[in-house]
């Protein structure tokens, strides 16, 4: 990296570019040496960045003349580009982001303690090639992530959000549990009308005496219910899997 440490704000709101800036700088005491430049559009900050080498840019998405996953785009293509950093109010555009190799999606209002953990991250890590892995998008104190489909075990939809039971946790979706289906039907087993199971984290089933069952995962000791509308489907599935 540069000495001192660069970092171009890219938003269209004076106030949020002040309060990026004050961010910054309450995060002084924790970084090197830091040079703050901004620009009010993806326009602005090109015509910049081709007369003074960044860092890290703390980019916002939507803005007129070139928005933020424009120009993301355009700096991707360069063989050396600066790390981005996507600041906004919008989670919707995480996997978009994640693919253009954002190092990190902070969610407006942002806290000192995130920022600064972004931030630590750029510095600290090397750039990291995309996965060809799918991902879900996640939701977790103000921060967007993406979660790999094979580390989830089973997902269960309660009131109007998808939570992703994970090996490392449990995570909230934006997505719905129908959609998610869809989205991978070979991936899943339905077992209730909330529930969908990974197949490949099935370890077979557990027969109890009232006659209901339930599946038993590899990696957790969690049973999962299987409703009585899907008992049939499940047991011919699990059959096909070799797992009855």
């Amino acid at each position: 990296m540069t000495t001192p440490l660069r970092i171009l704000i890219v938003d269209d709101e004076p106030p949020a570019r002040h309060r990026l800036r004050d961010l910054i700088a309450d995060c002084a005491h924790a970084l090197p040496a830091t040079e703050i430049l901004d620009a009010e559009n993806g326009k602005t900050a090109l015509a910049l960045l081709a007369q003074t080498a960044v860092d890290i840019v703390l980019l916002d998405i939507h803005m007129p003349g070139m928005d933020g996953l424009s120009l993301a785009k355009n700096l991707s293509t360069r063989p050396s580009s600066p790390a981005i950093i996507f600041v906004t109010a919008f989670d919707s555009h995480a996997i978009t982001a994640f693919d253009l190799e954002a190092r990190d999606y902070l969610l407006k209002p942002v806290r000192t303690d995130r920022l600064l953990s972004a931030l630590r991250r750029v510095i600290a890590a090397p750039p990291t090639l995309p996965s060809s892995v799918p991902h879900l998008n996640a939701s977790a104190q103000g921060r967007v992530l993406l979660i790999p489909l094979p580390d989830i075990l089973w997902l269960q939809a309660e009131q109007k959000y998808v939570t992703a039971h994970t090996r490392h946790g449990h995570f909230l979706l934006e997505d719905s549990l129908s959609a998610l289906e869809l989205a991978w039907p070979q991936h899943w087993l339905r077992t209730h009308r909330n529930t969908l199971v990974a197949r490949h984290v099935i370890a077979g089933l557990q027969h109890l005496p009232d006659g209901s069952v339930n599946i038993l995962l590899k990696e957790s000791q969690q049973p999962i219910p299987v409703s009585r509308r899907q008992t049939s489907l499940v047991k011919q599935v699990l059959r096909e899997l070799g797992k009855h």
